[in-house]
């Protein structure tokens, strides 16, 4: 059986605070270790669902409905429209959070790493959202189409800042990718069907849009994707039948992007540890780095090795990570998890 290689955390841990999970994954994973995340604390904890909040403030968007949604953090859940008579093209969003959060986050992994808390040669890594995401969850109907250019162009002026800000030789930027999934099954998730918004082959427009996000990232800074069925409540919003989708999306993206992409983190359901799900890893590209999502809270060190049973009898040379991050995982849980990981993957 294959040796897995390394470990990557997918984004979000379950601390309270950047510094408590660079410590805690330094001291727990080590060189089993490329990249260590700040956790996604604070308003990020629950992933975009504080987009809303921050793309309300902007002229020309509204919430829907005159009463909030609590959704935990304080944050209201109501989702967004475009105010009537607004052309979109105009609209000037705030600040999305994420360019801040990672700037104030690097300064921790900087000071970490010259105490030697954290290993040299680590970079630092900021997961983002795409902007399938956010708009797909808090916008509907013809404002969709509308106001994705607005969204997108915001969120690369997001990057921009972090490359400006951060070293590019201490930075790796993740795109986490969860919604276009969706859409590429025809599921429903989350109570609304996820629908392409653009004329053309929805797949297509899917490639052509994760491949512009994975071009942005300039040479020397690290690009990785994670692809995603969802993490409501530790559920997915469809369970997949195989790992074929996810090969197809990324096949289509590595042969379209003009640069490499330097990971490829791909979920494992809990329950699949059977031929049928792993067989078209064999069909998978060549990339830089593959990791796949099998270690699971639930059953530990032991369900992972089956998995990794499964798995390794179509692909190699693969790390290990949870199926999405670990964030929403119950309180008290993280470090088992951490551990969890450095178990079942041997140092690169």
């Amino acid at each position: 059986m294959t040796q897995p290689q390394g470990a990557l955390l997918v984004g979000s841990v379950n601390y309270d605070d950047a510094e408590k999970t660079m410590r805690t994954a330094a001291e727990v994973l080590g060189d089993r270790l490329r990249r260590i995340p700040d956790g996604e604390v604070g308003k990020r904890f629950h992933w975009i669902m504080f987009q809303p909040d921050v793309l309300g403030q902007a002229e020309g968007i509204e919430r829907v409905g005159e009463q909030p949604i609590p959704f935990g953090a304080g944050l209201d859940a109501r989702p967004l429209r475009i105010a009537d008579g607004v052309d979109a093209a105009p609209i000037q969003l705030p600040s999305l959070g994420y360019a801040d959060a990672a700037i104030s986050s690097y300064s921790v992994f900087s000071r970490l790493r010259e105490s030697g808390d954290v290993p040299q040669g680590v970079r630092f890594q900021v997961s983002l959202p795409t902007p399938v995401a956010v708009v797909s969850s808090f916008f509907s109907g013809e404002d969709r189409a509308a106001i994705e250019p607005v969204y997108a162009e915001a969120l690369l002026r997001e990057l921009a800042r972090i490359l400006d800000a951060i070293p590019h030789g201490d930075l790796a930027i993740q795109w986490d990718v969860a919604s276009e999934l969706g859409i590429i099954e025809r599921a429903s998730g989350y109570g609304k069907t996820m629908e392409a918004w653009w004329e053309g082959d929805p797949f297509d427009g899917l490639v052509a849009r994760l491949v512009s996000l994975v071009d942005a990232v300039p040479t020397g800074v690290e690009a990785g994707v994670h692809l995603c069925y969802g993490d409501a409540g530790e559920r997915h919003f469809i369970e997949p039948t195989d790992a074929g989708p996810l090969v197809r999306y990324a096949n289509a993206v590595i042969a379209a992007s003009t640069r490499r992409l330097d990971w490829l983190h791909l979920p494992v359901p809990i329950d699949r540890d059977d031929d049928a799900y792993f067989a078209p890893l064999a069909q998978l590209a060549p990339v830089a780095e593959l990791y796949l999502g099998l270690v699971h809270r639930e059953d530990g060190a032991e369900g992972a090795r089956r998995r990794i049973a499964a798995a390794s009898r179509f692909v190699t040379d693969y790390g290990v990570a949870t199926e999405c991050g670990i964030g929403r995982a119950p309180r008290g849980t993280t470090e088992a998890i951490l551990h969890t990981h450095a178990e079942v993957a041997a140092a690169w």
